[in-house]
């Protein structure tokens, strides 16, 4: 059977992620003098007391050659096959890193290594579409095949509720921080072809702002995938969520609608109160 990796970054809940056995290398955190790994020895609840208390955030940083190498020797020791499924090249070295391994194993006809061109539960639906292929029996190339058709289709966007944690890591400059804080705005922030874009700036209350923008959305979701769409956020108030999982119940057009707490590496760039609707575009 084909084996499914990918890295810590993918906001996929830990009971999907034992129950289709996907084996996740996790990046790394480091907060002051304190490195560990993401999702292992880090929190995003750990991440945003510190950031608040010590008026900074955390780096990251993608795991090392030597962590890679390790695992994928397991991989070729048992003569197994695997699909390595990861965070955008342009967001992280992880992929490219993993690629390097494969190749100073000598074992690159039984690894493939995907980018998703996207991050957190976008990853998620990535690697929710390889588990179905895996598990009708398809090999590693017929799986990173089918997921290139798919990645250009996962729509992936999330409306931030402050900006001081871009801010904080050099990601945001100090006159659009005061700015957005200044008329309250909030923007949404759009995944297309492995990047972030600013889409639209809303204004008004965390609330107000979320529900306008998933219903803004509302002719995208209508035509979507029907199968999965993720509400996925870092610690936004559950009335909001659960606002939001009723509106998108009531477009009777998803099968499963699942909530997901983003993990540590979304959380140090993103902050807290930042709420995002996933899902992938209709053929």
């Amino acid at each position: 059977m084909v084996r499914i990796y990918a890295d810590s970054t993918n906001d996929l809940s830990p009971e999907y992620i034992k129950e289709h056995d996907i084996r996740i290398i996790p990046l790394y955190i480091t907060m002051g003098d304190r490195t560990g790994r993401d999702g292992v020895d880090v929190t995003a609840d750990e991440i945003f007391k510190w950031a608040e208390e010590n008026k900074s955030v955390p780096t990251t940083a993608a795991f090392s050659p030597g962590d890679v190498e390790e695992v994928l020797q397991e991989i070729k020791d048992a003569g197994e096959d695997a699909v390595f499924i990861g965070i955008s090249r342009d967001f992280s070295a992880a992929c490219q890193v993993v690629s390097i391994a494969v190749e100073e194993i000598k074992y690159a006809d039984h690894i493939a290594v995907v980018d998703s061109r996207n991050l957190s539960s976008g990853i998620g639906l990535v690697i929710m579409e390889a588990v179905k292929l895996r598990d009708q029996g398809a090999d590693i190339r017929q799986i990173a095949d089918r997921l290139d058709d798919i990645i250009p289709k996962v729509r992936a966007s999330f409306v931030i509720d402050t900006l001081e944690y871009l801010h904080r890591g050099g990601r945001c400059s100090s006159v659009a921080k005061v700015f957005a804080g200044t008329l309250n705005i909030k923007p949404k922030i759009v995944v297309e072809n492995g990047r972030m874009r600013v889409a639209h700036k809303y204004r008004g209350s965390l609330r107000t702002v979320i529900m306008k923008y998933v219903k803004d959305m509302e002719a995208e979701l209508i035509q979507a995938k029907p199968e999965t769409v993720y509400i996925t956020h870092s610690g936004v108030d559950k009335d909001i969520v659960d606002e939001v999982r009723d509106y998108l119940k009531s477009l009777s057009v998803f099968n499963e609608i699942i909530e997901t707490r983003a993990g540590g590496i979304i959380s140090c760039h993103c902050g807290p109160g930042t709420l995002g609707v996933l899902f992938i575009a209709g053929d």
